[in-house]
């Protein structure tokens, strides 16, 4: 509280204004305002010295002293109106304020509004019942119970985990037996809760467990990658419950709890060889649960599910496959390995280091979250290659739509000596397609001599060798051999190399 006495008690002793600030603790345009009240007051040091500074401040400033008077909500009303549909805090809160200004007084700001409604919820542990809007929310939970399969080898007993799923609108359940809880049962468990009831719910609540979120604070969620991919494939929203609040999904824990009794329970006594013939007696006991009829009102699970279904989001085409994320970088040929397999991608993206999803058929490659190519994935022998033309550059796609048959055609259209040449360059090899780079090399020639000059160079080159290669065409056409008539040729051929000396070159005439 301001030091009132201790202002008058300075002035009274002639300090300026600016000193008494200093020495009483209290700013200049307070010290002002507090001697100027005091003067229309008629209060000075020797009136005020046996009264406390709470009774000056009264007399100095009695409307600034008075405090407003909150009009009290009716939070026994407020949470009766929660409960009906569509009735949010938010809107009562609209009506209350309304309602103050009729009257004239003065209503509590939403803040203090919504914080008092929460005191009176736990004070009196006061429960909300919550409309749910059907197809809206699908509730998942691993059961706290488990079922159990023989084993056959040495009869001992093996666990088995029920997963739950429910829709809270119409309290349909679904139910499935998995040898262990881990990331690849959990999200086959969703895939199958979607094919049973022929759709997917616009949010799935889950609780915080690791297969599903991997980091839940008061101001921040992180999803599974993988549990991720699974809701945005079915187009919902993963939203975890809070932690430690199991009503935020108290749909699940009911059916968790009704369906221990309805299967587990039921099936205490019962042996099972195998995984399947769990589930298959867990599915006849779920068909019984869902059109058990309700003892509180008219119908079942599974009538009031017909209802909701039609608000569901319709299935993809594919169902969702559990996928594997890996690293790669795109090598010079315009691919990538993985797993001992290459996949091609745009050539743009050669030396970038892309994102690689594998699920068991497809391979979809990502840069920067974009999705860039995919592909059939390959089984099998080692370094196989899958390429895609449109990845490739326009020079290797101009040279990848070639094949033996069609250099055969193009040498035909030249002349029948360049079609033996080509001949030549494709079964000389072992395998075929070595050759064809000589014959790619063999195309690009007419473009500079001409297709007359080079169906010469092939029957210069085939009358010197049965097997020539390319230099020898080459060095044909650079040096003009190809103009000299065959006769000419063959003597500067002969002389060149040497192949026929005769007895003239070597002094031995008439021998």
């Amino acid at each position: 509280m301001t030091r009132y006495k201790e202002v008058l008690r300075l002035q009274s002793l002639g300090f300026n204004n600016s000193q008494i600030a200093d020495y009483s603790g209290v700013s200049r345009p307070t010290v002002i305002k507090v001697l100027k009240a005091a003067i229309q007051c008629g209060l000075c040091w020797e009136t005020v010295k046996d009264m406390t500074d709470g009774q000056i401040s009264q007399t100095l400033f009695p409307h600034e002293n008075e405090k407003p008077i909150y009009k009290k909500p009716d939070y026994t009303y407020i949470h009766r109106e929660l409960g009906k549909c569509n009735v949010t805090l938010n809107l009562l809160w609209y009506e209350y304020c309304e309602q103050c200004r009729s009257t004239s007084e003065i209503p509590y700001q939403l803040t203090q509004f919504k914080k008092y409604y929460r005191d009176y919820v736990v004070t009196k542990k006061a429960t909300m019942h919550i409309n749910r809007r059907p197809g809206e929310l699908m509730e998942v939970d691993w059961a706290g119970k488990n079922a159990y399969i023989k084993n056959t080898d040495c009869g001992d007993p093996i666990k088995a985990y029920i997963f739950v799923a429910a829709l809270p609108y119409s309290g349909y359940g679904y139910a499935e037996a998995f040898l262990s809880e881990d990331e690849n049962s959990w999200i086959a468990a969703h895939v199958n809760a979607y094919q049973y009831i022929g759709g997917a719910t616009r949010i799935l609540v889950s609780d915080n467990l690791k297969t599903g979120v991997n980091k839940s604070t008061k101001t921040e969620t992180v999803i599974n990658k993988y549990y991720q991919d699974l809701a945005e494939h079915y187009g919902t929203a993963v939203v975890p419950a809070r932690v430690k609040r199991p009503k935020d999904k108290s749909t699940v824990e009911g059916a968790v709890g009704i369906l221990s009794t309805w299967i587990l329970a039921a099936i205490r006594n019962d042996q099972f060889l195998s995984l399947a013939e769990l589930n298959r007696t867990i599915g006849e006991k779920l068909t019984e649960f869902n059109n058990k009829e309700f003892q509180k009102k008219e119908g079942s699970r599974a009538s009031l599910f017909l209802e909701e279904k039609t608000f569901l989001l319709p299935l993809p085409p594919r169902q969702y496959e559990l996928s594997t994320w890996k690293l790669a970088k795109v090598q010079f040929n315009y691919h990538i390995s993985v797993d001992h397999q290459n996949y091609s991608v745009p050539y743009e993206y050669i030396k970038h280091q892309v994102d690689v999803r594998l699920t068991k058929n497809m391979v979809e490659v990502y840069y920067e979250g974009n999705r860039i190519c995919s592909h059939i994935r390959l089984y099998g022998r080692n370094n196989q290659y899958r390429t895609i033309d449109a990845h490739m550059p326009p020079n290797h796609l101009e040279y990848s739509k070639w094949d033996g048959e069609r250099f055969r055609e193009w040498a035909l259209s030249i002349g029948m000596q360049t079609y033996n040449v080509v001949e030549t360059f494709l079964t000389t090899p072992k395998v075929e397609q070595q050759g064809y780079k000589s014959c790619m090399a063999l195309l690009k020639l007419p473009d500079k001599y001409g297709a007359t000059r080079l169906e010469a160079a092939c029957e210069r080159a085939l009358f010197y060798t049965t097997r020539p290669n390319l230099k020898n065409i080459q060095a044909i056409l650079k040096t003009g051999q190809d103009k000299l008539p065959i006769d000419e040729f063959s003597s500067v051929e002969s002389k060149s190399h040497g192949l026929a000396r005769g007895a003239d070159y070597y002094g031995r005439e008439g021998l």
